[in-house]
């Protein structure tokens, strides 16, 4: 991945990134490792899995763990701050994507894991990072997505939980105001492996690579965007 040409300095600071692994994960963990991070990268899926994507340098240190258990969320936290003294950003970007039946067929097997992965995973790392985030006034930025302005058939579970992404980044800006920014980004299709499998017959060009997404993430969690919080920002390219 060649560098970006946005620059910001994260010397001294420590970033969580949740979904570490994944494409979009591994690539906002490493324009964050280039900016100078401490990078706590969290994933279940261990970066020697060959499902991984990402790459441990000096700076980058793995953490495994299951977001949707509270207990462990909370263990991770902790393991942390007592490993690095402090958390500054915090990247939300565990999730995954299914498609589906009408809402009369769909299990609940099926909406629970859409919950429990792409929304409760945000909203478990954000309430135990939070009380750290106060202390340095950080940042948090979670993946919401362009589906999720309105229903949609095929995937509404997906759409929903995105939604309460969006939701849930709005409702920590507002019950932080001046001390923690909250925002979102809004992916349309982002341009991984799993997706160029799903979609082959897709115009790939007009896809968005993870590491433009990285660099507004990166963004949003620097001093230029210091007025900016409670923000769903779109990063769609042209896809």
């Amino acid at each position: 991945m060649a560098p970006s040409e946005f620059s910001v300095d994260f010397d001294e600071r420590v970033a969580i990134v949740t979904g570490a692994s994944g494409a979009l994960g591994s690539a906002v963990v490493e324009r964050f490792d280039d900016a100078g991070a401490t990078v706590c990268a969290v994933d279940v899926v261990a970066p020697d899995d060959e499902d991984s994507h990402l790459e441990i340098t000096d700076d980058v240190h793995f953490y495994e763990g299951d977001l949707t258990d509270e207990a462990d969320v909370e263990r991770l936290v902790s393991d942390i701050v007592d490993d690095h003294g402090r958390i500054d950003h915090l990247l939300n970007i565990a999730g995954t994507w299914r498609g589906g039946d009408p809402i009369e067929d769909t299990d609940l097997e099926e909406f629970e894991l859409l919950v429990n992965v792409n929304l409760q995973t945000a909203f478990l790392a954000s309430k135990h990072a939070l009380p750290h985030l106060q202390e340095t006034e950080g940042s948090i930025v979670s993946v919401s997505a362009r589906s999720s302005l309105e229903g949609g058939e095929g995937d509404g579970p997906y759409r929903i939980t995105k939604a309460g992404i969006r939701l849930l980044t709005e409702t920590i800006a507002e019950e932080n105001t001046g001390t923690v920014r909250a925002n979102a980004v809004m992916p349309s299709v982002i341009d991984t492996p799993m997706n160029r499998e799903m979609m082959s017959d897709s115009d790939h060009d007009e896809w968005v690579d993870p590491a433009d997404i990285a660099d507004v993430m990166a963004f949003l969690c620097s001093d230029g965007a210091s007025v900016t919080s409670g923000g769903a920002v779109p990063v769609y390219g042209e896809a």
